[in-house]
């Protein structure tokens, strides 16, 4: 995984929980936590900081994950705005996720392994299918939010089928309303 990602998860954890909630999660994993933007570490890095955070805060890993990605929505759009200017909606964003952004990604971060999406769009709703061996179908729920947010948006979405339940992908089914 990218150091981005965990350089995402200590900036929001110290800004909602303060500078010394990070240190207590690197302590309460036992990790270290020197992580550059560009470096690849262990998925299981982020396993255990999320552990760590869920049984610190009393919060379910999955809605710990959730709120990553909610929250690292704001901190991508603000560092890459030419990913997020173009777009009108949310739906327009995500529907560029395969073709634009994860590109974008690959150039910004060699190696990064993305996931792949396949969509069913119509006028209220997307539908995404989602598959990944990291199974952080609950990030790519937060990132949902975060973008809708982001788009002025109220976003609800539900997931009748999930790797992390023994599907053989994850599936959103994401309605839009302004």
């Amino acid at each position: 995984m990218k150091g981005i990602i965990f350089n995402v998860f200590e900036q929001v954890v110290a800004r909602d929980r303060g500078e010394a909630a990070w240190d207590r999660l690197l302590e309460g994993s036992g990790l270290e936590g020197a992580y550059t933007s560009l470096g690849s570490y262990p998925d299981a890095d982020l396993s255990r900081l999320v552990e760590s955070g869920s049984t610190a805060w009393g919060v379910p890993a999955d809605e710990l994950v959730r709120w990553l990605g909610r929250e690292a929505l704001p901190l991508f759009a603000d560092r890459y705005p030419q990913l997020f200017q173009s777009h009108g909606t949310t739906t327009a964003f995500l529907l560029t996720l395969n073709d634009i952004i994860h590109p974008e990604v690959r150039k910004l971060y060699p190696g990064a392994h993305v996931p792949v999406f396949e969509y069913k769009a119509s006028d209220d709703r997307l539908t995404m299918g989602y598959r990944s061996d990291r199974k952080l179908c609950m990030f790519g729920e937060g990132l949902i939010e975060g973008a809708a947010a982001h788009y002025e948006e109220t976003v609800a979405i539900d997931q009748p089928t999930c790797m992390n339940r023994g599907d053989d992908r994850c599936v959103l089914e994401i309605s839009f309303s302004r």
